[in-house]
């Protein structure tokens, strides 16, 4: 006679199962009449009934198969625990380890010089994987950055600048500079595997320049130039953004010596009812919500055709421009990233 395989049936019913085999040998009848009344193995009826001798209704439940968990791996719980920690404290280097990042092979090489375990690479990536550690693209910090200047302007610095401009009915603007070339990363794009896919673009190598402000409400206010920032354009710029305002203007912008410039400064002199700038923390761009304008626009030109003059890669910038200066939201939730929120709205 063929055996029912039990495993094949649903958790409840399963456990149903093993309690109507009880409930049949607490009544008086022997193991093999049972076995074949309910077509089940002889073998599991004495397992079932050892079980809930020694555990009553309990041993009946169901017990996940398979290896439990923190079974079978080489780290030991607290050494799982430590690697987290120095992953998330140290750099590589601070270990004297020849790693800029923690890469799967740097974690390999940590987990040997700490544990003296050599782990296979897969196994490391399936760790960090359990621990929640992914690959991702880093941010760039200079070694010149200065923590205690940065916490200044965090804690005291902005915050009076803010109640300034409240007390003044100002403006505040986040003011940045960025290239744009013809040459720019395309990204990457699907293709059937084995036959790359082709960006055309032109020979000759292009860029324009832009300057560009934004305020936590969303306004956006840009020019664009060609070659590098000079004392001109720059003053051009604050011209245009005075032009116009009944409200006076505070311009948080970073360290470039063209803002730090005398000609600057005698312009500002003359304006001081108009607009005032605030400098941010040197080296320290992330601290910038208009940096992630420039990431914007900058993704918006790799995902474009590229372009084939010099005229058309301004006039694509100019376009994407006067288009964001329409979307009032999009540029307010460039100051939702955590290093920036400090300025939101």
């Amino acid at each position: 006679m063929e055996k029912r395989d039990a495993r094949k049936l649903s958790s409840d019913a399963q456990y149903e199962l093993r309690c109507c085999v009880i409930r049949m040998l607490k009544s008086g009848k022997k193991q093999l009449e049972v076995v074949k009344l309910l077509e089940v193995s002889r073998a599991a009826v004495g397992k079932w009934w050892r079980a809930y001798q020694k555990e009553g209704v309990n041993g009946l439940q169901l017990k996940k198969r398979g290896r439990g968990q923190g079974e079978k791996r080489r780290l030991t719980p607290d050494q799982e625990k430590g690697i987290q920690k120095m992953l998330i404290d140290k750099t590589p280097n601070q270990l004297k380890l020849p790693f800029a990042l923690w890469t799967r092979k740097a974690v390999q090489e940590a987990i040997l010089h700490h544990y003296e375990l050599r782990l296979p690479i897969r196994t490391v990536g399936e760790y960090l994987s359990r621990w929640g550690f992914t690959p991702q693209k880093p941010i760039k910090r200079s070694y010149e950055q200065q923590p205690e200047l940065i916490k200044k302007w965090l804690d005291e610095e902005y915050p009076g600048i803010a109640r300034r401009a409240k007390k003044e009915k100002a403006e505040i603007l986040w003011g940045d500079e960025t290239g744009i070339s013809s040459e720019d990363n395309r990204g990457r794009g699907y293709a059937p595997r084995g036959q790359t896919p082709v960006v055309h673009s032109p020979g000759a190598r292009f860029s324009t320049s832009m300057i560009s402000a934004i305020s936590n409400e969303g306004l956006l206010r840009f020019m664009v130039y060609g070659g590098a920032l000079q004392v001109d354009t720059f003053i051009d710029f604050l011209r245009r953004l005075i032009k116009d305002n009944d409200q006076k203007i505070f311009l948080i912008i970073d360290n470039l010596r063209v803002h730090h410039a005398i000609k600057v400064s005698n312009w500002l002199a003359k304006h001081i009812e108009d607009i005032e700038l605030c400098f941010l923390p040197p080296y320290s761009p992330e601290q910038n919500p208009d940096e992630y304008l420039n990431h914007d626009v900058k993704t918006h030109v790799r995902q474009s055709p590229a372009p084939r003059s010099s005229s058309e890669l301004k006039n694509g910038l100019l376009s994407y421009m006067r288009h964001l200066q329409w979307e009032t939201e999009k540029i307010a939730k460039f100051f939702n990233h955590e290093s920036v929120c400090y300025a939101k709205a």
